[in-house]
């Protein structure tokens, strides 16, 4: 049985809606998903039904978006029950729909005040049909400036290193734990090699309930060394591709590049129970 438990869907910014992406994981030989889009878990028992029809098990999840002294740390989160619909994590949602809102018109701004590049807020709203986020923008500039790819924007213009960059939320790292703990899901450390060297020893230092010690960009002997960090803390490890449908992604694995299987998909199996 193989599991990869970090995708995303046309709910945040994932290309693919859920009929394809299941379609896709079964075609790809995967057991069982989580869906982890950004900052919302919603349509789950959509998504139920689909992956039964399918021939797949699927599991809800959610990537959280936190801050550590200014620098990104996302938590993904897999629900035990159905607390992603408690009135706690349905609020979270609203508000970070509203911020991000908020962030792709202040993006939107910045950018053409820093690069005098001009893209429309209407049109990125068009593009994003759940979460807007930056790959929503990054799509609306190569509309507009065709002559640029989409990790080239990244990197000159809406990476986190970028004048024109707008920190996704305001919730930090300790919130975003205890966010996740009180509506019984489990907290694991997404994507740890993509840490800020200046925060990763401090970030490495919480609690988490596991860590994403198989990555679909690592290299061999960095999951090497998250397994065996995972082992010396009694962590659960789990294993996702970050997959969002981007053709040709150089930033991301394909669906089940990487899969989570044997003793290790076991004991996170029994964890949710």
């Amino acid at each position: 049985m193989k599991a990869d438990l970090h995708m995303h869907s046309t709910d945040s910014d994932g290309r693919l809606s859920t009929l394809e992406l299941f379609k896709y994981a079964k075609a790809r030989g995967l057991d069982v998903v989580a869906v982890t889009d950004h900052d919302v878990c919603k349509n789950v028992e959509e998504k139920k039904k689909i992956a039964e029809e399918i021939g797949i098990t699927y599991l809800p999840g959610i990537e959280l978006s936190t801050l550590y002294k200014g620098k990104s740390v996302h938590i993904l989160g897999f629900f035990r029950d159905d607390a992603y619909n408690s009135e706690a994590m349905k609020e979270y949602y609203h508000t970070i729909k509203e911020g991000r809102e908020k962030r792709a018109k202040k993006f939107v701004e910045n950018l053409k005040f820093h690069y005098d590049i001009e893209i429309s807020y209407e049109r990125v709203m068009e593009i994003s049909s759940g979460i807007v986020a930056r790959p929503h923008i990054a799509r609306a500039i190569m509309e507009q400036y065709p002559g640029y790819g989409h990790d080239e924007i990244f990197e000159k213009f809406i990476g986190e290193d970028c004048k024109a960059f707008v920190p996704s939320t305001e919730l930090t790292t300790d919130e975003g734990l205890k966010l996740l703990r009180d509506n019984n899901a489990l907290a694991v450390l997404a994507h740890p090699k993509l840490l800020k060297k200046s925060i990763a020893d401090d970030v490495l230092a919480y609690g988490y309930d596991g860590i994403e010690a198989i990555y679909g960009m690592n290299t061999e002997a960095e999951t090497i060394h998250f397994k065996r960090l995972a082992r010396k803390r009694g962590w659960l490890i789990t294993a996702g591709s970050d997959f969002h449908g981007i053709k040709n992604d150089p930033s991301h694995a394909d669906l089940g590049d990487v899969a989570l299987e044997g003793d290790a998909l076991k004991a996170f199996l029994e964890a949710l129970q």
